[in-house]
């Protein structure tokens, strides 16, 4: 059965995820780091992908992100993904693929699940045990959105504006969510969707974004659908 392809809609919420082959490090050191977010940013801008938050770990990565276009954001992550390949492999004096295929994706609701959705970036690094508080991780949009830094790559959406009337509200406010969590359940949907390719949001949210696509955004029912009984 051949694969759906992506689930990828200009103007939406993308929840992305790539990860190095058989889980090896894609990240040796902080210029592997650096480079990447380089990258990111350099190409963000240039295909027209807004990208919101984000978290590096040592062997895989996350985005969330809207692109303008229907193209921008796989044109982003193809170059983005080339271009790191071949420094990776020159740097380190290794040969052949580094990821394991191609990035996987998808749509998000954005009022249900792009502020819990930053949160689970942000706290990646903590649930590994690399660090004890998010703060103390360098390679995350978690320090930018606290106002601890300013980092290029980043663009806010609208939802975070919502936040507070100040940049000082809208910190603590982000502040506060980061510090509350979300639950085991909640990072288990935000992984699944994202590794699975179906949309996530409610009801609504679905059958609207359906409009907008051929390609099929929630799993349908295995096997035929039932035939209709009809009044004797």
């Amino acid at each position: 059965m051949a694969r759906l392809p992506r689930l990828t809609l200009p103007g939406h919420l993308h929840h992305v995820i790539q990860r190095g082959n058989n889980r090896q490090s894609i990240f040796v050191d902080r210029e592997d780091f650096e480079t990447m977010l380089s990258l990111l940013a350099d190409n963000a801008q240039k295909f027209g992908v807004a990208v919101h938050a984000y978290v590096l770990m040592d062997n895989h990565f996350h985005l969330l992100a809207t692109p303008t276009t229907a193209d921008g954001l796989p044109q982003m992550m193809q170059a983005v993904g080339r271009r790191y390949v071949q420094y990776f492999n020159r740097r380190h004096a290794r040969t052949g693929t580094l990821w394991e295929g191609r990035y996987r994706s998808t749509v998000l609701q954005p009022e249900r699940y792009l502020l819990p959705c930053m949160v689970y970036l942000d706290l990646n690094p903590v649930r590994a045990g690399q660090v004890a508080q998010p703060g103390d991780y360098p390679w995350s949009s978690h320090a930018h959105w606290l106002g601890l830094r300013h980092d290029r790559l980043l663009t806010p959406h609208a939802l975070y504006w919502a936040l507070g009337n100040t940049p000082f509200a809208r910190e603590a406010a982000y502040a506060a969510l980061v510090q509350a969590g979300i639950g085991s359940q909640e990072q288990t949907v935000l992984t699944s969707s994202a590794l699975s390719g179906w949309a996530l949001g409610d009801a609504e949210f679905v059958q609207e974004l359906q409009k907008h696509t051929p390609r099929r955004v929630t799993q349908g029912q295995a096997g035929r659908p039932a035939l209709r009984k009809t009044s004797e």
